[in-house]
């Protein structure tokens, strides 16, 4: 019964997070084209640096498409867990695209330090308000219709879109200083500040995923809570190999071995345990292992 709840939960979060990244992936698309022409028209690096940011956001949106599909498909032989892992994987390489197009927006912008182009201002801030605009519809659709406080896959999609719209505000405000005074080295040094805004955000991502790849506990929950609140069931004597990870966003498993009295009924403190867990903790996917004085286990080789 839990398994299926469970599972039911995670295919209409999926619907939601599809939608959400569709339109999103849609409206990107489009103002990429917009920005990229744009910045050409305009010469407003600025303009062009986000527009690269922007088209590498319409390939994570459409990788994180992808993620969603794959993390589908039915669990098999070989594949026990399915594909869910693919989500973190596809947040990972978000992660690491941002890092690549801050360390290009840099890179540009530093030739422009020296010698400051001129800009058609006017037109740079009118483009970047339809940016920005943009960014933000795209944005409230993946809130509303997606999870991106829990789905780390979603999150990265998140912020790449927020880097966007960074970026939009930062050729807005650039556009008004070049406009009216002529400062033209304004342009290279917003590029830069969004940058290392995106940097930022993308450490958090990066974090974050290679902490679930490396089997680590969830950030929300606490391993040695979870261990008294079991050792505090009637009849349990220790809890020890006590695991918790993450297999995907919204999907965490839990095992270990519970070392009861010998006259307990083990199937109430399973029945308890599981339910504690569920209850405490929101973990569905438990597996507990409950010995007596007289089980022994195997020698380990050194």
């Amino acid at each position: 019964m839990h398994d299926h709840d469970q599972g039911h939960h995670h295919s209409h979060a999926r619907e939601g997070n599809k939608k959400g990244l569709a339109i999103a992936f849609i409206i990107t698309a489009g103002i990429m084209l917009l920005e990229f022409f744009g910045g050409l028209l305009t010469n407003s690096l600025a303009l062009l640096a986000d527009s690269g940011h922007m088209l590498s956001d319409a390939g994570s949106l459409a990788l994180s498409l992808v993620a969603i599909w794959f993390a589908a498909r039915a669990a098999s032989p070989k594949k026990t867990y399915g594909y869910y892992r693919f989500e973190i994987l596809a947040a990972l390489f978000n992660g690491g695209t941002l890092f690549v197009i801050a360390g290009m927006i840099v890179y540009h912008a530093y030739g422009r330090f020296f010698e400051p182009q001129i800009v058609a201002s006017g037109s740079m801030i009118i483009i970047a308000f339809i940016g920005l605009a943009a960014n933000l519809l795209s944005a409230w659709f993946l809130i509303s219709k997606g999870d991106v406080k829990d789905n780390v896959n979603l999150r990265s999609a998140y912020l790449h879109v927020l880097g966007d719209a960074l970026g939009s505000v930062g050729a807005i405000i650039a556009g008004i200083v070049m406009y009216f005074f002529d400062w033209y080295v304004a342009d290279p040094i917003i590029s830069v500040v969004v940058a290392l805004l995106i940097l930022k955000g993308a450490w958090g991502i990066i974090k974050q995923t290679i902490h679930i790849l490396m089997e680590g506990t969830p950030i929300t929950i606490d391993q040695q809570e979870v261990k008294q609140t079991l050792e505090a069931i009637e009849g349990v004597i220790n809890v020890h190999d006590l695991h918790v990870w993450t297999i995907t966003s919204g999907l965490d498993s839990l095992t270990c071995h519970l070392l009861i009295e010998d006259n307990q009924d083990e199937q109430r403190i399973l029945q308890q345990a599981i339910r504690q867990i569920e209850k405490q903790f929101k973990i569905m996917h438990t597996t507990i292992q409950i010995e007596k004085s007289d089980l022994q286990h195997a020698t380990p080789i050194v």
